[in-house]
C-alpha cells in the first residue's frame, strides 16, 4: 500500500496529479510510461508568459524530507519526484535559451536567475528552471526550493550533494543523472559566487 503523503506543491499545478498507476520506470529508473497514455519524456517542457504565473504554495525542503521518509520503495520516491517537477513555477519560453542551458547535463536542463529579491538588507537569489526530462525536472524542484529564500551567501554555504546523498539519490540515480545534478548545483553556486562578488 502507498502510504498517504502530506504533499503540498511547491507551486500550485494547473492540472491535477498524475496517478501513480500511469507510471512505469525502465532498468535504470528512466521514466518509461504504460498503456495508452503518452510517455511524460516526450511531452515539451512547460512553458508560461511570465505574466501568468500561477499563485504560489511554497513547500519546504523538510516537507520533501517528510514525505520521502514515508516512502520506502524507489518506484513510489521516483513518482513523488517527478510530481515534484510538475509543480515547478513554469518556465517563460524565452527563458529556455542557450545561455540558460546547464551544461554537462544528457537531458536538457535550463536554469534562469531572477532579479535579487527580498530587503535591500537581505537580498535574495531567485531561480527558475526547468527540464525535458520528468525526473530531472523534479530533481530541480528539489534544488530550487533546497535554494528558496537564501542569500547567495548562504547559497554557498549549503551543500546540496549532501542533501541528495541524505535522500539517497546517489545509489539511485544512474551516473550520467549524477553529473548533471552535480552540474546543475555548480551553476547555482556560479551564480551566487558572482553575485557576492560584485556585493
Amino acid at each position: 500500500m502507498v502510504p498517504i503523503l502530506r504533499i503540498l506543491p511547491i507551486f500550485r499545478p494547473e492540472s491535477p496529479l498524475l496517478p501513480f498507476g500511469e507510471l512505469a520506470f525502465g532498468p535504470d529508473s528512466s521514466y518509461i510510461g504504460t498503456g495508452s497514455s503518452p510517455a511524460l519524456h516526450d511531452r515539451p517542457p512547460t512553458t508560461a508568459p511570465a505574466a501568468a504565473m500561477p499563485s504560489k504554495t511554497m513547500m519546504t525542503i523538510d516537507d520533501i524530507r517528510e514525505n520521502f521518509e514515508l516512502l520506502d520503495e524507489w518506484d513510489d520516491r521516483y513518482r513523488y519526484v517527478i510530481e515534484l517537477g510538475r509543480s515547478l513555477e513554469p518556465m517563460p519560453e524565452d527563458e529556455h535559451t542557450d545561455a540558460n542551458k546547464v551544461r554537462g547535463c544528457t537531458s536538457q536542463v535550463w536554469l534562469a536567475r531572477q532579479p535579487d529579491r527580498g530587503t535591500p538588507e537581505r537580498p535574495v537569489l531567485h531561480f527558475r528552471g526547468d527540464s525535458d526530462a520528468h525526473i530531472v525536472r523534479g530533481l530541480v524542484a528539489i534544488l530550487l526550493t533546497l535554494y528558496a529564500g537564501k542569500t547567495a551567501q548562504e547559497i554557498l554555504d549549503t551543500d546540496a550533494l549532501a542533501l541528495f546523498d541524505e535522500f539517497g539519490f546517489r545509489e539511485h540515480l544512474t551516473p550520467q543523472r549524477s553529473n548533471g545534478l552535480r552540474a546543475m548545483v555548480d551553476r547555482i553556486r556560479a551564480d551566487a559566487r558572482e553575485n557576492v562578488a560584485a556585493a
